[in-house]
């Protein structure tokens, strides 16, 4: 094998997958053989106008990740305004992200129909009109509807289009064009967490939600880059079926409708991908990491004020830990791309989303300010790394080709530990009164989400090379058995050919 396999540039996708493929044949850890085996019926150009759509997602997902979390400074406000418990008010963000995550069937359906860019923008205009609002809520319960509801739908209008479009313009380098993207929460929270507290000195909650209703109005901007990408439609081959041939005069009308139904459900979300080994594992392994993922983020400036930060300096530990995620999510895409990680990006999601488990752990264990900055350092940096990877991850089992539909089923199995997350861990606090509960909960669910996520990932790898050594046994098994019978078969051919020239030679 060449040494400078993966250390020459790689411009080309079949370059990519023929040095992938010798890449593999070193390996000694298990590995997904069709990994990155892909039938898109175009090249994805890897550059030029997409790089202006990785800037577009940027800023849609960015909206979509952060500004969920950045309302949490107007939560004590709004808690002592309308007189609720941490647990009432924690449902505001906790039912926006969920809600977000539910959209993605629905927003699936529409990328599919219609395209990300007049998906992005219906979005936009949907968030910007429930800030506006919100702003006139006389109830708590008018903040879960027009917030929760109609923003979180209108958020996931901005996520799922995002992500799908990107992953039709790149291939090669797409760890880095999701890092990049990805980037767009960490760097959106950093601005959104001080502007927030600006506007909530100068302004209160009611004005503040005023005005970003006016700036949410920018994913309006971002969808309106989103150029579709030109696809070509494949010319498809005939197949001949005469020997595998179904007689349909056979079928009951029964059979035939119900066949008729999935495939009207199939054409706008792909419900095989269920029978996908490496794809269940990877649901699972979210749902559980989802469940404490969220929480750590949403009561940390409440962590700090309780431990006697001042609130302008517990504000500023967001903006700390979106510039730690800012470095991770770009950095973690580049050291994704490379020859070594490609291949193991399932196991390097694994590690990243364990670490992020330690980190919480080992909260409890920093004291004062400067432990505080520290523990945000390394929580950003790992959350990085899991926002960078994880949708990455996704397009690595099951292809762009399946993407749009596939991420759209995720999103909204894992809306429910997003939606219960907060308010279970808002409880904790209520019942204990202290912040540390919720780290200790939320960091062993990230462990363990981590650990299975690499033994399964393991296993489902040794069953899928085990699975690949059968099949090429059973075919030099059939070809050993055809063996004989195409030698006796050119035998007779030779004998025949034989007897025709001594005929011809006689005459």
């Amino acid at each position: 094998m060449d040494k400078h396999a993966f250390t020459r540039p790689q411009t080309t996708l079949s370059t990519y997958l023929h040095d992938t493929d010798l890449y593999w044949k070193d390996m000694t850890i298990p590995m997904p053989p069709t990994s990155y085996v892909t039938d898109l019926v175009y090249t994805p150009p890897d550059g030029g106008w997409g790089w202006v759509v990785v800037v577009a997602s940027f800023i849609s997902i960015g909206f979509a990740f952060s500004f969920p979390k950045s309302l949490t400074i107007y939560f004590k406000e709004i808690q002592e305004h309308f007189i609720i418990s941490y647990s009432e008010i924690a449902w505001v963000s906790s039912i926006m992200m969920a809600t977000t995550y539910a959209g993605g069937p629905v927003s699936s359906v529409l990328v599919n129909r219609y395209g990300s860019r007049a998906v992005v923008i219906i979005g936009g205009l949907m968030v910007s009109a429930a800030m506006i609002t919100a702003s006139f809520a006389t109830s708590v319960m008018h903040l879960f509807i027009c917030v929760g509801v109609i923003g979180g739908f209108g958020l996931a209008f901005n996520l799922q289009p995002s992500l799908t479009i990107t992953a039709k313009y790149f291939f090669v380098k797409r760890p880095i064009a999701n890092g990049l993207a990805m980037a767009g929460s960490p760097v959106l929270l950093s601005v959104l967490a001080p502007l927030n507290q600006f506007l909530f000195d100068n302004f209160g909650w009611r004005g503040s939600f005023l005005i970003l209703g006016g700036v949410l109005l920018h994913c309006c901007v971002a969808g309106s880059l989103m150029r579709p990408i030109k696809i070509k439609p494949a010319v498809k081959k005939p197949t001949h079926q005469s020997v595998t041939e179904v007689d349909v005069t056979h079928q009951t009308a029964e059979t035939i409708n119900r066949q008729g139904c999935v495939e009207k459900v199939n054409r706008f979300i792909d419900l095989s991908i269920f029978k996908h080994r490496g794809f269940l594992i990877y649901l699972v392994g979210n749902v559980v990491m989802l469940f404490g993922f969220f929480a750590p983020i949403v009561f940390l400036v409440p962590y700090a004020e309780q431990h006697g930060i001042d609130e302008h300096d517990a504000v500023l530990l967001l903006s700390i830990f979106s510039l730690a995620d800012t470095v991770a999510c770009p950095g973690t895409g580049f050291i994704a791309s490379t020859g070594w990680i490609r291949p193991n990006i399932q196991y390097f999601f694994s590690f990243a989303v364990a670490c992020n488990g330690v980190c919480h752990l080992t909260c409890s264990l920093l004291s004062g300010y400067v432990g505080l900055v520290v523990y945000t350092i390394i929580f950003g940096l790992t959350c990085g790394m899991v926002g960078a990877l994880k949708f990455e991850v996704l397009m690595d089992l099951v292809g762009a080709h399946q993407f749009s539909s596939t991420v759209g089923l995720v999103t909204v199995i894992e809306c429910i530990p997003v939606l219960l997350g907060p308010p279970i861990f808002g409880l904790l606090v209520d019942i204990f009164k202290d912040y540390k509960f919720i780290h200790f909960t939320s960091g062993g669910m990230l462990l363990t989400s981590g650990v299975f996520l690499f033994i399964m990932n393991y296993y489902n790898y040794r069953q899928l090379e085990n699975k690949e050594k059968a099949s090429k046994k059973e075919l030099q098994i059939s070809s050993a058995n055809e063996l004989p019978a195409r030698e006796e078969a050119n035998d007779k051919e030779a004998a025949v050919n034989m007897r025709s020239e001594e005929a011809t030679y006689s005459t």
